[in-house]
């Protein structure tokens, strides 16, 4: 059995590790054979395939980004997109079938193509940890780690000039890296998506910090809205999947806290900082484990699932059970965080 592996929409630590743990159990337990697709779903509309062995994927484990490439094409656009050019061109190059690594875009194409009668098998992938049949995605915890280091280093240089730092972070719809990575490095206020708060709400928490002698942090969310926003804020257009590029909330609330509280603030966009790297040892070990659960899911054919976390167990749900609501931070885990703001 031929099988086609590609790694679609943004990238994050622990892709690799998942390539590798497909490729090394299923050429070594099962005798498959693996093609690399570059560039996400590009590379399947376009044919664009390359031998993916053990000698591809050896030392992969550690190392960040994907060496397949990613894009956030649409597999249905354009003149060789569809199911049925698809199916084509699979079967020109005797591909049986396809391992999508990806996030909630990627999954919902992987599971509209399943429907039409490409054989898929699904690898969840989201620093944002946002898709509901996992406990966790591979990439949060790295993208955690990070936020939480760059606010230690923004709490310091607040600390030493008594100014209140605004640390945006990742986070389109839910706020899991903002509560964790906050709570983490002690921050004063967390702003996440699932809850809007007003401008005096937050100037308010931000004058306490000061008043107690403390330069105050705000960890926001890039999808953040304040009460009255219809909208997160975006100011760089849309993505193929017609979603607007969020990032910038940071800057709009800064000078706002300045001249609300007269307290000197500052903002910074962590951005793509997030995705880079090294993975963490938890990513690296649940990116792997994935990996080598997809590689049986092949063989036992389960064809529109996906594997996922379930407390400590890999387990395999239908593509629908990722798609539509999204894992987002319950009340009381924020009502924990909230208890340490101020």
């Amino acid at each position: 059995m031929k099988i086609g592996i590609l790694t679609s929409g943004g990238d994050c630590p622990g892709l690799n590790a998942v390539i590798r743990g497909i490729v090394l159990k299923g050429t070594t337990s099962y005798d498959l054979e693996f093609v690399g697709i570059r560039d996400g779903w590009r590379g399947v509309v376009e044919g664009d395939f390359v031998p993916l062995t053990r000698h591809e994927v050896k030392g992969l484990s550690k190392v960040g980004g994907t060496i397949l490439g990613t894009s956030r094409t649409n597999p249905y656009e354009g003149d060789r997109g569809g199911a049925e050019n698809i199916a084509k061109t699979l079967f020109g190059h005797r591909i049986d079938g396809i391992v999508a690594i990806g996030g909630e875009g990627t999954l919902a194409a992987a599971d509209r193509l399943s429907k039409d009668g490409i054989k898929v098998v699904g690898v969840p992938k989201t620093i944002d940890n946002d898709l509901r049949a996992t406990d966790y995605s591979f990439g949060f915890d790295t993208a955690v780690n990070i936020a939480t280091e760059a606010m230690d280093r923004l709490r310091t240089t607040g600390d030493s000039h008594q100014r209140c730092m605004v640390a945006e972070v990742m986070g389109r719809h839910v706020g899991w890296i903002a509560l964790h990575a906050g709570m983490a490095a002690g921050a004063h206020a967390i702003l996440i998506p699932e809850n809007p708060m007003s401008l005096d709400e937050i100037t308010a928490l931000v004058q306490s910090a000061h008043d107690r002698g403390r330069a105050p942090l705000v960890v926001v969310s890039e999808g953040f809205k304040l009460k009255g926003m219809e909208e997160a804020f975006s100011d760089k257009g849309l993505d193929a999947f017609n979603r607007p590029r969020l990032g910038g909330i940071s800057e709009i609330l800064a000078p706002e806290i300045e001249r609300i509280t007269g307290i000197e603030t500052r903002s910074t966009v962590l951005g793509h900082i997030q995705r880079g790297g090294s993975p963490s040892a938890f990513d690296r070990v649940l990116a792997t484990r994935l990996g080598l659960h997809a590689a049986d899911a092949i063989v036992d054919e389960a064809w529109g699932e996906m594997v996922a976390l379930r407390g400590t167990d890999i387990v395999r749900v239908p593509f629908s059970d990722a798609l539509g609501e999204l894992n987002t931070v319950p009340q009381y885990r924020y009502d924990e965080a909230a208890a340490l703001f101020g």
